[in-house]
Formats: structure tokens, sequence, C-alpha cells
């Protein structure tokens, strides 16, 4: 009999990495995972689903309580794995299974440590990021490293594609790495702290856009919260205008002063910005005024 696997899970990572776990034969007791967000624009596949149409038990609580730390111990899990999952899992957990408990996150630690780790290196103007598989410890995103996977983060990438490059990256790891998670031989290797950062979480509000930066640095920040996230913004005309695709375009004018509306050309710091689709809050998305 093949070890008995819980697994927490959530987003595109946690329903493509599932998906594999089933399409190798994992011997999957139950998964964690979330309801989710009302509030939230959910462009993801459900991890809720892929369980249940696999007919594999399913829990949803909004808190790892006692009750289900209880039914988490009644499964006998031998093994954890956690892909995308969003709260943070306790000792309590981690201790239970013999073969340990493993987290998939979506950069290349020791780099990018916390939320939102994929907006930030695009936000940052990195060429790749990728993604890690590491030993779950009482501190988040320390463990040491199982396996990595590389990614590139070409200049037009919008935060969303490369995600969906790292959920590919993801799902190669669990390919490789689960006969040996399974048997209890997978390696592992210390993270050089002298090379860690971190990064919290973002917010809607993060999005506003400072336009004293230069061209390339907005440019950034647009292609790194634009669809399905909630975008950049700025005030135009007294209004809230959100920027979801613009381009860096040599020239120069004051920040933020209208070089051009056909085409849309805004001065920076350093260039110019042209906007290729933006929208008024409230109105519908465009490409120009006209």
């Amino acid at each position: 009999m093949r070890p008995r696997v819980v697994v927490f899970a959530y987003s595109e990572v946690g329903s493509v990495c599932l998906k594999q776990l089933l399409k190798q034969g994992a011997n999957i007791a139950a998964v964690f995972t979330h309801e989710d967000d009302p509030n939230e624009e959910i462009w993801f596949q459900s991890v809720k689903q892929v369980a249940q149409d696999a007919g594999i038990a399913v829990r949803t609580p909004k808190k790892l309580d006692e009750a289900e730390l209880e039914y988490f111990r009644s499964l006998e899990p031998e093994l954890v794995l956690s892909m995308y999952y969003r709260a943070i899992i306790p000792d309590e957990v981690l201790e239970v299974p013999r073969l340990g408990a493993y987290n998939i996150h979506g950069a290349l630690l020791p780099k990018y440590r916390g939320r939102a780790c994929v907006n930030w290196a695009v936000l940052n103007g990195d060429t790749k990021t990728g993604s890690t598989l590491h030993v779950m410890t009482s501190f988040a995103d320390r463990g040491d490293i199982v396996d990595q996977e590389e990614v590139s983060i070409e200049f037009e990438d919008t935060a969303h594609d490369v995600f969906l490059k790292v959920v590919e990256a993801s799902r190669k790891i669990i390919e490789r790495q689960l006969p040996a998670l399974e048997a209890g031989t997978a390696p592992r290797r210390a993270q050089d702290e002298s090379l860690a950062t971190k990064f919290g979480r973002r917010r809607p509000e993060d999005g506003v856009i400072d336009w004293s930066k230069s061209a390339v640095e907005i440019y950034n920040l647009v292609r790194a919260v634009t669809h399905p996230f909630p975008g950049a913004f700025t005030e135009f005309d007294g209004r809230k205008m959100f920027v979801w695709k613009a381009r860096p375009v040599e020239g120069s004018a004051a920040p933020k002063e209208i070089v051009s509306k056909s085409p849309f050309l805004m001065g920076t710091g350093d260039g110019l910005l042209e906007i290729l689709s933006f929208q008024f809050e409230g109105g519908e998305e465009k490409e120009t005024f006209q």
C-alpha cells in the first residue's frame, strides 16, 4: 500500500498539482482547501471540484481548529503536501506524517519568501522566477529545498502569464519528486539565508501609479497587477482610471503630463508611457478616447 497523503491546496497550482498526484496514483486520504471568496475574481480551477470528481474527502474549514486537527490525525497521514494553501498550517499538522510535510512555493527560494511572489517578481523587473518544493517548518518558506524549476519572465509577460508558467513548473516538480517523497528519499539542501528576500501580500490600493517613477517601472507595475488582479490606477480628469495595458516608449515630458490622447501618451520620471487599454471606474475598458 502506498503512503497515505493528505493534501492542503488551493488556486491553479493546487488544482494542477492535485491532478498530477491523481495521475500518478497517489493514495490521497483527504484534501483540505478553501471555499472561494465571492469578492474575489476566480480565474483558476477549483481544488474542491477536482477532489470531489475523484471521490476524495474534502474539508474547507475557515480555521484549522482542534476539531479539524482531530479529523486530520484520524486519517493517519504519512505524507503531507501543501500547494498554495492560504492559511498557516500549524505545527500540530507538520509533526504527524512520518515522511514529512512539504510545500510548493511560487518562487526560487530563498528569494521571494512571503506572499504574491509572482506579482512582486514581475513588478521588480526580474527576468526569471520559478517554483520550489521545500520542507515545511514552523517558519514559513525557510525549510530545506527539495527541488526547483526555473521559468523565464519575458519583458512582455504579465503576472498571469508568469503564474501559468509557475503552475507548470510546480506540476513538473511534483511529477518527478513524488516517488522519492513516498519513499522518504527526497533530496534536501539548506537555504542560503544570505540570499533570502521577503515580500508581503499586495492590496488593491498598492496599485496606485507613481508618475515620478520611470516608464519601465510603471510598465512593470501595470503588467504585475493587470487582469485578473486588481489593476494599476491613477487619477485622470478627476476620476479614478485603471491602466490595464501599457508600454514604455522613448520621449520625455513632465510626470503625468498628457503628451497625446491618440496615441495615449503620458510623461513619467524617465520616458513616456503609452496607455493601450484603460478604464474609468464604473465604466467599460477601452483602448482609445475616440
